[in-house]
């Protein structure tokens, strides 16, 4: 019901900036949360960035470095990544929690994944 394409995935060299942007769609009545998670080879997929309810929640790994921001009406969450270090190189995965109405007639939860979105960040 619920599909979620990031973008914005880019080379960029150490100390630049970058914006990775996620849209949902599909058949869903509220937004519960919305989140970007990251992998790099080898390693676990791990929290980035969680916005829900209009409260912020960062990793240490990237706390005053990258901001994530929500857009309502686009239904839309942002992640602003500044002053870019190589250990930030992964695969950024947009996550969300969504509510929608089935075809009971009843509200049902479900979690998404998105693709994601390759960040290289390498001289």
């Amino acid at each position: 019901q619920v599909q979620l394409v990031e973008s914005g995935g880019d080379l960029v060299q150490p100390g630049g900036a970058l914006g990775l942007s996620c849209a949902a769609s599909g058949s869903f009545i509220s937004i519960s949360f919305m989140a970007w998670y990251r992998q790099a080879p080898g390693k676990q997929r791990e929290l980035v960035a969680r916005i829900g309810r209009s409260e912020t929640q960062y990793s240490s790994s990237v706390k005053g470095r990258f901001t994530v921001s929500e857009d309502d009406f686009k239904n839309t969450v942002h992640l602003q990544m500044n002053d870019l270090r190589p250990e930030d190189t992964a695969t950024y995965y947009c996550n969300g929690g969504f509510y929608y109405i089935g075809k009971d007639g009843k509200q049902w939860y479900t979690e998404e994944w998105g693709r994601g979105t390759p960040v290289t960040v390498s001289s």
